[in-house]
């Protein structure tokens, strides 16, 4: 039983367009190693400043001008008339999650992002949602649109559930679920609940 829905949000509830590839050019970052633990372990604070200086004017960039998805508002209405409550978990900075917060008028108030906890894949922040609501980890849906969004819900034992917006990847067979949208998301809500109540 689904009893509670956590979110990633760029790609999943707004729209997204960083262009990661001119970050790590910016940055020094090789291709196969994650942004943020490259960062994290560069041992010259001065240059790790200045990397996350230049993390941040991305992000904040991309904030100003991020859009809701189609059907993120029908979704978010959809699961608080259910009463199911909802958080968001992100690798994003917080700066840059409440612009996209109170600019799309997204009614979530748990907002974890990277500087509250390890980032995704780790399941820390999406093992303490869990625990502030008191609901087992299998009963909780974790839905985002990338690879580290799968892991951390797997990592967590939680539901993942996968949004491939109609491009099917090589590893999204590791997800419980797979759906191409929102919409898709709502429609296959509405029938879990319409069976289960």
């Amino acid at each position: 039983m689904i009893q509670g829905i956590i979110f990633d949000l760029d790609g999943t509830l707004v729209e997204s367009s960083l262009d990661f590839r001119m970050i790590r050019q910016q940055i020094g970052c090789p291709d196969d190693i994650d942004l943020l633990d490259y960062v994290a372990d560069l041992d010259c604070q001065h240059k790790q400043q200045q990397a996350n200086d230049i993390i941040l004017q991305h992000e904040n960039d991309d904030a100003e001008s991020a859009k809701s998805l189609p059907g993120m508002h029908e979704l978010l209405n959809f699961l608080q008339r259910k009463k199911l409550p909802t958080a968001i978990v992100t690798r994003n900075s917080q700066f840059a999650s409440d612009t996209k917060l109170s600019q799309n008028s997204i009614p979530i108030t748990t907002v974890l992002t990277r500087e509250c906890y390890p980032p995704k894949p780790a399941p820390d922040a999406l093992n303490a949602i869990a625990q502030q609501w008191q609901i087992p980890n299998k009963h909780i849906m974790y839905v985002g649109d990338y690879l580290y969004d799968i892991q951390a819900a797997n990592n967590a034992n939680m539901i993942a559930c996968f949004i491939n917006h109609g491009t099917e990847t090589s590893y999204q067979h590791t997800a419980d679920l797979i759906v191409s949208s929102l919409d898709d998301l709502l429609a296959v809500l509405k029938r879990y609940m319409n069976k289960t109540a």
